[in-house]
């Protein structure tokens, strides 16, 4: 083999399982992971995202420019309509859930995070992921899910099909989010909860 005994083999794809991966990220085995061992383990990094979901550690690399944008542009309106609120809103700060670790795009919490290397789920008052072509399933179905269970009172989703933003804010009723505002680009979408906040959502992608 070229490179020795240590050089890396090419994986088997129909080894890896159908099971939801909260993204299309790689997932490596590696006994049982845990967010405690991997912010131990692992090296801080501005590379792909390091997440962990069921025991499995999940790399995904960053998304297209258009979802970059976005999330910049929206970080920066929310911020401080959140702040006048007393909230605090980051983005893509480490979030551990119980032994899970997940990385939303943007992370409303009731507290400031400063300082921390990572938060507790249960201090996220909204999170908020964008949506793309290759996350469509985590972003849709499978983070939903998780943020409800561990009873996150409010989460939003923001598409841009054919380039077109859309911001959709959901609340925690009866243990599953329920959609309650929907504004398309050229409308204003404008929530009341968890804290006022307008914007057009065509403010939020580059022409």
């Amino acid at each position: 083999m070229k490179g020795g005994e240590n050089a890396m083999v090419a994986p088997d794809l129909d080894d890896f399982s159908e099971a939801p991966t909260l993204g299309e990220g790689l997932l490596t085995e590696v006994d049982r992971w845990t967010a405690e061992l991997a912010m131990k383990l692992l090296p801080e990094t501005n590379g792909p995202k390091v997440e962990v979901f069921r025991g499995s550690v999940i790399l995904s690399a960053h998304a297209g420019v258009d979802h970059q944008i976005i999330a910049a542009q929206l970080l920066l309106a929310l911020r401080p309509a959140a702040r006048q609120a007393g909230f605090r809103a980051y983005p893509e700060i480490n979030v551990v859930d119980g032994e899970d670790l997940y990385i939303p795009d943007v992370t409303v919490l009731r507290k400031s995070g400063a300082g921390q290397l990572s938060v507790d789920i249960g201090d996220a008052v909204m999170l908020v992921e964008i949506v793309s072509d290759g996350n469509r399933r985590k972003d849709v179905i499978d983070r939903p899910r998780v943020y409800a269970a561990a009873k996150v009172p409010w989460f939003m989703r923001i598409e841009f099909r054919r380039r077109v933003p859309t911001i959709v804010l959901h609340e925690l009723i009866d243990g599953e989010y329920e959609p309650v505002l929907a504004c398309a680009a050229g409308t204003t979408f404008a929530m009341s909860e968890p804290f006022p906040f307008s914007i057009d959502p065509g403010e939020l992608l580059d022409d």
